[in-house]
């Protein structure tokens, strides 16, 4: 199998589209997705960053024979359509050579592949103010050119695909990865549904209230205590989930159908793990907090469940 990098740069730059890999049409969705959640979400968000729509990737990241197809040692993977960097008249394959006139530090020596050179490049914009304008200096076809884009205030998560067969996704509180298999079972609406989860794990903290609740992890995670609190945070996720897709502009019912009709095909069944609702009680529990949410609740709504990012998980 393809890494992912290898499989990222082949779609990019080195096939022909009729025979590319889906992964970066895979990264284009989720991008689009997160661009939706993150900005419509950011008031719920105590860690925000600029977020401009594009998504950066680096030359080091790929193996030194396909390094050569990069304009700089940073370019734009992507662009979001409609979104500030597409609006400033960002490209995909644009070198990025400089974040408000700061020169980006060179890509990495030698062969090793590694995301060091890309991660610095997005630390250098999430530091920025988060609503100020940003200076980018771009080459294009061998010209330097720069461009100002007006960011959106977005939540301070990144997200990116994981290859393989698995379907599922996690959070860390800062990045967010979901299998590339679920693209290839569901469309962007009920993909939205678990990405709004995920990223409801990094608004409410869970990675951080779980290691100071001392959890175990691995197979521990499935028993007594460990897996009634992990199923707790589950569940907040959920709720808190849907209240995200209903900010970005979806119907929140959303994710109570993709638990009624899907659930049991990504949870297991009767062999789901410990640590996660049935699908069943999922859907259920979702819509009875929908239930509870004012008839004409503000956009963006901020539920009383944001409380509990505070309190210790018992």
């Amino acid at each position: 199998m393809l890494s992912r990098s290898l499989a990222v740069l082949l779609a990019f730059v080195a096939v022909p589209a009729a025979a590319a890999p889906t992964l970066l049409e895979v990264d284009q969705r989720l991008a689009a997705i997160a661009w939706r959640l993150t900005t419509a979400n950011a008031p719920l968000c105590r860690e925000q960053q600029p977020v401009i729509g594009a998504t950066l990737h680096a030359a080091d990241q790929y193996p030194a024979e396909l390094r050569s197809a990069f304009a700089a040692p940073v370019a734009v993977e992507l662009v979001v359509a409609d979104a500030p960097a597409a609006q400033a008249g960002v490209l995909a394959n644009d070198g990025v050579t400089a974040i408000d006139e700061q020169p980006l530090p060179p890509a990495t020596t030698g062969d090793a592949m590694t995301s060091a050179t890309r991660d610095a490049a997005q630390v250098r914009l999430a530091a920025l103010p988060v609503t100020a304008p940003i200076a980018l200096t771009l080459r294009r076809d061998g010209a330097i050119r720069k461009v100002t884009v007006q960011p959106r205030a977005g939540c301070r998560v990144e997200f990116e695909v994981l290859t393989g067969s698995k379907l599922g996704a996690s959070s860390d509180g800062h990045v967010v990865q979901v299998g590339g298999a679920l693209f290839e079972r569901f469309g962007d609406d009920q993909i939205a549904v678990v990405v709004a989860h995920e990223l409801a794990h990094a608004i409410l903290r869970h990675r951080v209230r779980l290691e100071a609740a001392g959890v175990k992890w691995g197979l521990l995670s499935e028993f007594g205590r460990n897996a009634r609190l992990f199923r707790q945070t589950e569940t907040e996720a959920d709720l808190l989930g849907a209240y995200l897709l209903r900010n970005a502009g979806w119907d929140p019912q959303l994710a109570v159908r993709f638990w009624r009709e899907y659930g049991s095909k990504i949870d297991g069944g009767m062999f789901h793990s410990r640590t996660h609702p049935s699908a069943k009680d999922r859907a259920g529990a979702i819509e009875r907090e929908l239930a509870t949410m004012p008839m004409n609740a503000p956009t963006p709504y901020q539920p009383p469940l944001l409380a509990r990012r505070d309190e210790n998980l018992k």
